[in-house]
C-alpha cells in the first residue's frame, strides 16, 4: 500500500464488500502502515459483525484426568494434551461427555491425529461418534495436506472448524492466510481462524507489531471465514483488546471460574466484558457451537 490515494480505492471496495486479491493481500503483508491496515481491517469486521465481540469460556482438561470437574460456567470442555492413540481419545472423549450435558467438548490437534495410525477417516469417525463436537488445533502450517483434512473433517460430520497457525513465522503466514480462505470457499465448513502462533518462541517472540498486523491480514484476506480468533490466554487481556479494533471479533479461552481472589473486577467475566466495552465493542457470551447466549 504505497499511497493514500491506493488506500482510499482499498477502502472503498471493501466498504461495498469486494475482496481484495490474493496479490493485493501480499502487498498489504509488506506495509509498516499498521494503523491504515487496521482500517481497513475494522470495515470488513465491522461490516459483518457490527459492534459485537464474542466470547467463550472454556474449562481445559487433561485428556487422562481420574476425574473430570468442571466449573458451572463453562461452555466448552476442551480436552488437552495428546494420547497416544485413538482409543485413549476415545476413553477421554467418553468421560467428558458424562459431565458435559449440553456443553461442547472438543479436544486434539489434527496433526497428532494423523500420527496415531490407520486410517484417518476411520479414526475421526470413531471420535465423533464418541461424542467429539470440535477438533481443538487444525494447524494450517503442521499438516502435509490442509484440503485433505478439512475434507476428511467434513466428512466425518466436523463443521465450524478452527483454523490455527502452529508456529509459521510471520513472513510465512500471509499465504496460509489466503490458503484458508481458499479452503473455506471449496467446503464451507470454517468457522474462525486464528492467524496468532501457538507456539511461541522463547529465541523470537512475536512482536505487538507483527501480531495486529496478522489479525488485520487475516480479516482482510479471508472475508468469508466469518470470525478471526485471538486466544485470551496465550496473548493476554491487552493484546486480545486491541485485536479487536484490527479485524478479530472472537475471543477464545477465556476461564470459565468465576473465583474473584483479586477482586470482583478481576473476576474472568467481569474482566473479558470490561476489556471488550473499552474497546469500544458489545460483549456477547457464547457457546462452542457459535450460539450466541
Amino acid at each position: 500500500m504505497s499511497t493514500a490515494t491506493t488506500f482510499d480505492l482499498y477502502m472503498d471496495r471493501v466498504s461495498r464488500g469486494d475482496r481484495l486479491s490474493p496479490e493485493e493481500i501480499r502487498e498489504l503483508g509488506t506495509t509498516p502502515d499498521i494503523l491504515s491496515l487496521g482500517m481497513l481491517a475494522d470495515t470488513v469486521r465491522r461490516r459483518l459483525h457490527g459492534t459485537r465481540a464474542t466470547f467463550l469460556r472454556v474449562a481445559d482438561v487433561p485428556f487422562d484426568s481420574a476425574r473430570i470437574s468442571v466449573p458451572p460456567a463453562t461452555r466448552e470442555i476442551r480436552l488437552t494434551g495428546t494420547p497416544a492413540d485413538a482409543d485413549a481419545a476415545v476413553a477421554s472423549i467418553e468421560k467428558a461427555k458424562n459431565v458435559a450435558g449440553d456443553r461442547t467438548v472438543a479436544g486434539f490437534s489434527c496433526a497428532d491425529i494423523a500420527k496415531w495410525g490407520g486410517s484417518v477417516d476411520r479414526v475421526l469417525a470413531r471420535l465423533r461418534q464418541a461424542g467429539l463436537d470440535a477438533i481443538a488445533d487444525v494447524p494450517l502450517d503442521a499438516i502435509d495436506d490442509p484440503a485433505a483434512a478439512v475434507g476428511n473433517l467434513k466428512s466425518a460430520g466436523f463443521e465450524q472448524l478452527r483454523l490455527t497457525i502452529s508456529k509459521a513465522a510471520a513472513d510465512a503466514r500471509t499465504d496460509l492466510l489466503l490458503a484458508a480462505s481458499d479452503l473455506q470457499r471449496t467446503y464451507g465448513n470454517i468457522q474462525s481462524l486464528d492467524p496468532l502462533p501457538l507456539t511461541l518462541s522463547a529465541f523470537r517472540p512475536t512482536t505487538g507489531y507483527e501480531d495486529v498486523k496478522m489479525v488485520a491480514l487475516a480479516r482482510l484476506a479471508a472475508p468469508d471465514i466469518p470470525s478471526i480468533q485471538v486466544d485470551w490466554r496465550r496473548y493476554g487481556p491487552k493484546l486480545a483488546q486491541v485485536a479487536l479494533t484490527f479485524g478479530a471479533d472472537d475471543i477464545d479461552g477465556i476461564g470459565a471460574s468465576d473465583d474473584a481472589p483479586e477482586g470482583r473486577r478481576r473476576a474472568p467475566l467481569a474482566e473479558i466484558e470490561r476489556n471488550i466495552e473499552v474497546a469500544g465493542f458489545s460483549p456477547v457470551e457464547r457457546d462452542g457451537r457459535f450460539n450466541l447466549l
